[in-house]
């Protein structure tokens, strides 16, 4: 294969770069021509005696240079003088020694050899070219059966295959010479030449139009595409047959002397020797008259050893090397973690680093980082030559160097100046975000570790335990100065995710800080004394400093002169001519706050110190923020030294209602146990109802203790308790295991363990306890591991697949938009509006409701805090925003509908790269996520409260809702899909709420969606009040409930096929369980009117599993149980959770256990069972248009006969598949579950993370079109094709008077997406780098290096950040009119990288 760069009519730039790359397949005379320096004859490397390389050989220094610089061979020619002189008695040319890392050679072929690539890739593209198949060509190309080249006068078929008995057969018949079949590379060549392609494509194009069949076509497209990509480039299908062999540069394959006289070899040399003993063997086999079955075993040999070399192991065994070790092929060097691609080309190597272990440097600034003198002397040692010479202290830099190794006193004098505002960057493995490498301003240091300030280790994921970071040295001006303005620490102080800050403080920062805003707890009237009041702050501190510091260990005693404070104490003081109630403490604190944001007086926990930094940057920008945090760490440590909080055993105290809870439980656990014995309850749901009340019993006593120790007891906090509440160190269930119980353990396989851990760590455990609790740890550990490793890749992947999503323009200018509102579950609200539209772009103007004078957004602005306050307080429940998976930019997406960069709070810069932004917000939190599929089963699948209780007084109203009236006189509720609504009581009619609530003309005060059998206790259109019990939930069961009164009548209910009775081990009571079976049975409980069982009312299917209620022939009533379905019987689903679920859903796998979902809004009805699957029809009741859906009998129905279902809502148990969402729904309504499917996931494990990052991704794999009608384009039938392609083709085709293509949006998984990117060279070093390489030379794709990763590899700077066309204009323009122009213009100007 070649690949040339364009340089025709492209303007250079000085580096000489090119801007395009183009690959294609490398014809004979490419090889012999214009890369070979000379054919290589012997299979000899180097003479073991001279260790000199042999003539002639795969290493002769003729064919590749010298191996040493300016000498040829055999010596006569020595030195520079005599550069570019071929030696006339060795013949080796007089010139620097790596040009053997350059110069080719080649090997001749006895025969004609066929490139694995070309046959054994898929698709094969000579199997294409030729219509053949794989296994026909393979036993073509190794000398199997003879293909008929030219049939001539016999009856037999051209490509037809014969076998040795038949071809004997046709010459005796015909004739040797009236007809034309060979073998080998040389039939496959004679094939290809002879293939007239121009006629081909012809000819393929109108077998599709005729065709009918879809497989037919989509087989006919594929096979189109690659003859497609043979005419269209100016490659030759026999090209793809090889007369002769690359010989790759002999530096690239090294042969080491090894101490003992042995040799270390690279793999590429024995499979080179192996090829040309072959070849050499074959010549002389030829020459000779030898029997043609050993002619052909030898030939057989030589396409083996080429296809070894090209690619081992593709073909039959793989060749094996010392120690039965499969050799490394040329396919191998270029694979992989450690191929050419990764290891060399995207993984750049660096000088000037040192690297060493971190320990805190409390006495930094937020911008310093400690350096210890050693390393600085080393990595500054050519800035500290060059100053030593500019001073004239040395002469040379041989002397410079002993000078600094002597350790003279100028020498550090110099590294103290040099180091003055030369940054350095500090980078902690792994870096899984932008903030793993920051700069900093070194200072020198005494000893061997380096210091890091101890706000920045959150950012690095760094502590102290032994971590080690490496120090980067940017040299060039341009280096220091992206270092300087856009890497120093102070400007990373927000996380690119959120925009949440993290340089907050935290462990014993938090804790100083809380405990000196801490609520008071000396109060002077309690001591006989008087509020004192101070006139201001200054006296404050005078009787807090000279009366004696008092706190928790003085008592509250004053010295003997009685001026003493107490640093908790209730005080009164004016502050901005207020007089404010407060504490010695708070007024101490806020010394360091800025003016700007008034007073704090209240207490400190960590989220509100976050706060309260985010504050401070919005009101008083960057550099005051950053003083702060210097001085909140400087407080937060002193008061944390001078509080000397320590943690005592009797300080972790044991609730006193433990006891009684604990006996509470175990009697309700015996009821439950009891139910069991008598059968009432299955085993599934004991083991439910039981871990249940564990679980309650365990939030019951953790809230106990931890009210416990948050009592104030002598005016002293507890240590535990200020920790906690702080956010310093642990949590609430860390405190429980500490001080109430342990709690519910899993096995290893993740099931429950009924009987938990009731001792706790302060108790002591027993030894059954100790190991019960081994499994949870060990399997975290375990867990922890395989996390790690999964995380990263799936960071990898998304990095890929986002890598050239950059900003390109500041406006794209379109009218699409999304819609979004706050996210809640039942009434709590997960994630407020404002938190949503924060920093986003409005797409129409926003107003008061009800007054359309006040205008709250103008379309077009991007929403400031304050907007968004003002937004949701106005009960605005969606607004309709600008996204990127709207975005109508030729490239990359536009700045307005990316919104704000949440790192700085600003509109995002052109150049930016967001797509990589975006895949390390999703990737760096993967290792925090659980790597757990639950099998919880049973009540963990479902909601855990059994009852669901009001919290506003109002109306309520039914939405959605089919209800039955059960024999207590209850609302029970018969569908899935349905909510009860609160809405404020305004005197209307229950039908007026109804409508209203129905087009969302009055918004409801709470929703609570309600599931199957849940027990409303009020009715639809009744009042309640505030705290009242509304609903009843069934935890355990699925209650299948009759909702019209007859007799009952079991239909395919048989004993022993389709059901069995099941007698309780205990009671002898016997159920009837429906179980899974083949059969073409359909059990069902039928429902007739009269007792002759005449007329039929209703059926009612039962899943398997479930438990039938009631007899046969028995009289109903509505509201009655048929049977019931235990939630632990419900094998279907195990919740995906964590990173296997974010996985799946970027992946767009299908879930294992896949729903079916609705394609039309319309009524459920059943027709029956067709090959053990239900047909379920969703008939339209205005077009009367059915849809039908197949679905197996064991999987779980959601809905019933009579439901009214909406497009795209859930038939049965699972999750969507979101394929179909897309054919079902349309693009926008898959985009909407995808986010919030991925957010939801990072939601539960307290992830924040921006819409915007994952809507990024979302938009990577929605990038595709699939053609269903080419019309008059240039495209095919079923090819998948950029949305930009395929816009561009349209518009040229209707410009030319022409029918323009038809598509369908394609959903692509991300490592398909990475794959199918515009440029070859990205996604070969991806993934599958052979097949897209193939692919790639195969129709002589072009390469525009658009994005970074192609960038990477090539050498050049990546087109983004200050590499961006816009920056790289200016700079240039700059660096002609004036030199010192240029670092002033790139400091003010606002990009970043």
């Amino acid at each position: 294969m070649f690949g040339e760069g364009s340089r025709d009519n492209v303007a250079l730039s000085k580096e000489g770069l090119f801007d395009k790359l183009e690959i294609g397949i490398a014809s004979d005379i490419t090889i012999r021509d214009k890369w070979s320096c000379g054919e290589i004859k012997k299979p000899e490397t180097i003479n073991y005696r001279t260790f000199k390389p042999e003539k002639g050989g795969l290493f002769c220094e003729k064919i590749f240079g010298p191996t040493k610089d300016w000498e040829c061979c055999c010596g006569k020619y020595k030195k520079i003088k005599h550069k570019g002189i071929v030696c006339d008695r060795c013949g080796v040319e007089v010139t620097l020694s790596k040009v053997r890392r350059e110069r080719m050679a080649h090997i001749e072929l006895a025969v004609l050899i066929v490139h694995i690539w070309f046959f054994k890739t898929t698709p094969s593209r000579i199997g294409n070219v030729l219509g053949m198949t794989a296994s026909d060509l393979e036993r073509i190309i190794y000398y199997e059966e003879y293909v008929v080249i030219d049939p001539g006068k016999t009856d037999l078929n051209k490509k037809q295959l014969l076998n040795d008995a038949q071809y004997r057969e046709v010459i005796e018949k015909w004739g040797k010479d009236s007809f034309v079949a060979k073998m080998g590379g040389e039939a496959i060549y004679d094939l290809l030449k002879s293939e007239d392609l121009q006629s081909l494509l012809k000819e393929l194009k109108d077998r599709l139009r005729k065709t009918k069949s879809q497989q037919a076509r989509m087989k006919l497209a594929k096979r189109l595409k690659i003859i497609e990509g043979f005419v269209s480039s100016s490659n030759h299908a026999e090209w793809m047959v090889l007369k002769s062999v690359p010989v790759v540069p002999p530096d690239l394959r090294p042969l080491v002397p090894l101490d003992g006289g042995r040799f270390a070899t690279s793999d590429l040399n024995d499979l080179y020797r192996r090829v040309i003993n072959r070849n050499n063997r074959l010549k002389a086999i030829l020459r000779l008259k030898t029997p043609e079955v050993i002619v052909r075993n030898e030939k057989r040999m030589l396409q083996e050893a080429v296809d070894a070399l090209f690619d081992n192991g593709r073909h039959g065994h793989p060749v094996m090397g010392a120690g039965n070790r499969p050799l490394k092929s040329l396919s191998e060097m270029l694979k992989g973690k450690n191929g050419r691609f990764r290891q060399n080309l995207l993984g750049k190597r660096v000088d000037y680093s040192g690297r060493s272990v971190i320990i805190v440097g409390p006495e930094l600034k937020f911008n310093q980082c400690g350096l210890p003198k050693e390393m600085a002397l080393e990595l500054f040692e050519p800035f500290i030559i060059k100053r030593l010479k500019d001073q004239g202290s040395v002469y040379t830099i041989r002397s410079a160097k002993k000078m600094i190794q002597r350790g003279a006193p100028e020498v550090w004098d110099v590294l103290e100046e040099i180091i003055k505002g030369h940054p350095v960057l500090l980078n902690r493995a792994p870096t899984l975000h932008r903030l793993g490498i920051q700069a900093f301003e070194p200072v020198l240091i005494e000893g061997k570790a380096i210091r890091v300030h101890p706000l920045v280790c959150a950012a690095f994921n760094a502590d102290f335990d032994g971590d080690q970071m490496a120090v980067h040295v940017p040299l060039s001006i341009e280096a220091q100065l992206e270092a300087k303005v856009l890497m120093m620490a102070p400007d990373n102080i927000f996380l690119p995710s959120s925009g949440k800050p993290v340089a907050t403080p935290s462990k014993d920062m938090t804790l100083g800080i809380y405990y000196l805003m801490a609520d008071p707890t000396y109060f002077p009237e309690d001591h006989g004394g008087k509020i004192k009041i101070f006139k201001d702050v200054t006296e404050v501190l005078r009787a807090l400093y000279s009366g004696g510091f008092l706190d928790e260990h003085t008592d509250g005693r004053r010295d003997e002169t009685g001026r003493g404070i107490h640093i908790h104490e209730k005080i009164k003081v004016r502050i901005d001519g207020q007089v404010i109630e407060t504490t010695p403490g708070r007024v101490l604190f806020n010394r360091i706050v800025p003016k700007e944001l008034g007073f704090q007086n209240y207490s400190m926990p960590s989220k509100r110190i976050s706060e309260l930094i985010l504050q401070c940057y919005k009101k008083v920008g960057l550099e005051a923020t950053v003083r702060f945090l210097d001085d909140l760490k400087d407080l937060g440590f002193i008061q944390a030294t001078k509080a000397a909080i320590s943690m005592g055993l009797k300080d972790v105290k044991i609730p006193e209602i433990k006891s009684e809870i604990l006996k509470e439980a175990y009697d309700k656990v015996a009821i439950v146990k009891k139910q069991y014995d008598d059968g009432i309850i299955t085993d599934g749901e004991r083991h439910s109802k039981t871990i249940s009340i564990w679980t309650e019993v365990s939030e019951l006593l953790s809230d106990a203790l931890y009210v416990e120790i948050s009592k104030q007891t002598k005016s002293k906090h507890n240590p535990l308790f200020l920790m906690i509440d702080s956010g310093a160190r642990g949590n609430k269930s860390q405190l429980k295991q500490l001080g109430a119980l342990r709690g519910l353990m899993a096995k290893p396989n993740g099931a429950i363990i009924e009987s938990p851990i009731t001792s706790n760590f302060r108790e002591g455990l027993t030894v059954l306890e100790y190991s019960i609790s081994s499994h949870g740890a060990r399997k975290g550990l375990a867990d922890t591991a395989l996390k790690t490793a999964d995380s990263g890749y799936l960071t990898r992947r998304l990095v890929d697949v986002a890598q050239d999503v950059i900003i390109t323009e500041k406006d794209c200018g379109t009218l699409n938009h999304i819609e979004i509102t706050a996210i809640r579950q039942g009434s709590e609200e997960l994630l407020p509006l404002k938190d949503r539209i924060y920093g986003r772009t409005v797409s129409e103007d926003i107003y008061q409701p009800g007054d359309k004078s006040k205008l709250l957004a103008e379309n077009g602005d991007v929403i400031t805090s304050a907007q968004a306050e003002l937004i949701d307080d106005a009960g605005i429940e969606s607004i309709k925003i600008r996204s990127t998976l709207t975005c109508e930019s030729r490239r990359g997406v536009c700045a307005k509908c990316y919104g704000l960069n949440l790192a700085n709070g600003r509109l995002i810069g052109l150049g930016e790269a967001v797509g990589i932004i975006a895949a390390q917000s999703i990737g760096e939190p993967g290792t925090q996520l659980t790597m757990r599929t639950f099998h919880l089963g049973g009540i963990a699948a479902t909601s855990s409260t059994p009852e669901i209780v009001t919290n506003c007084d109002g109306i309520l109203v039914y939405i959605d809702l089919r209800v039955v009236v059960g024999q207590d006189g209850n609302h029970l509720v018969l569908n899935k899909k349905g909510a009860i609504h609160v809405v404020r009581d305004e005197g209307r009619s229950l039908e007026e709420y109804k409508k209203l609530l129905s087009t969302k003309s009055i918004e409801s005060l709470e929703t609570y969606p309600v599931e199957l059998g849940v027990k409303i206790l009020v009715g639809d259109g009744e009042k309640v009040t505030a705290g009242q019990r509304i609903a009843e939930v069934e935890l355990h069961n699925i209650p299948i409930i009759c909702d019209k009164p007859g007799f009952v009548k079991y239909e395919d209910l048989v004993e022993g096929i389709s059901t069995e009775k099941v007698a309780n081990k205990n009671t002898g009571l016997v159920e009837l369980i429906v179980k899974q079976h083949r059969g073409e049975l359909h059990p069902q409980i039928a429902i007739y009117s009269d007792p002759g069982l005449t007329e039929l009312v209703g059926t009612y299917a039962i899943p398997s599993g479930a438990i039938v209620s009631v007899e046969e022939n028995q009289k109903v009533d509505p509201g009655m149980l048929l049977a019931r379905l235990p939630r632990g019987a419900i094998k279907t689903k195990d919740i995906t959770g964590g990173l296997p679920r974010v996985a799946e859903l970027v992946e767009a796998r299908k879930p294992e256990d896949a729903a079916d979902i609705a394609k039309i809004d319309g009524v459920v009805d059943f027709k029956g069972i067709q090959k053990n699957k239900r047909i379920l029809v969703v008939r339209d009741e205005i077009t009367g248009m059915e849809e039908e859906h197949l679905i197996p009998l064991t999987k779980h129905l959601i809905v019933q006969r009579g439901d009214h279902v909406m497009k795209g809502q859930q038939l049965t148990d699972g999750l969507v598949v979101p394929h179909e969402i897309l054919e079902i729904c349309g693009v926008r309504e898959l985009q909407k579950y995808l986010v919030n499917e991925v957010q939801e996931v990072y939601r539960l494990q307290g992830v924040d993370i921006n819409d915007k990052h994952v809507e990024i991704i979302v938009r990577q794999m929605l990038q595709k079109v699939r053609i269903t009608d080419p019309g008059d384009t240039t495209l095919l039938f079923g090819e998948e094709v950029n949305k930009k392609e395929f816009y561009e083709e349209n518009k040229r085709t209707e410009e030319e008077g022409g029918k323009p293509a038809q598509a369908v949006p394609v959903l692509l998984g991300i490592t398909k997406a990475s794959l199918g990117t515009e440029s070859f060279i990205s996604a070969a070093s991806f993934q599958d780098t052979t097949r897209v390489l193939t692919d790639a030379a195969c129709s002589s794709k072009t390469d525009y290096l658009l994005g970074f990763k192609e960038n990477v590899i090539m050498g050049h700077m990546i087109p983004g950040g200050t590499g961006f066309d816009t920056h790289k204009r200016i700079k240039q323009y700059l660096e002609k009119e004036q030199e010192e122009l240029v670092f002033d213009f790139v400091s003010e100007s606002e990009c970043a990288c």
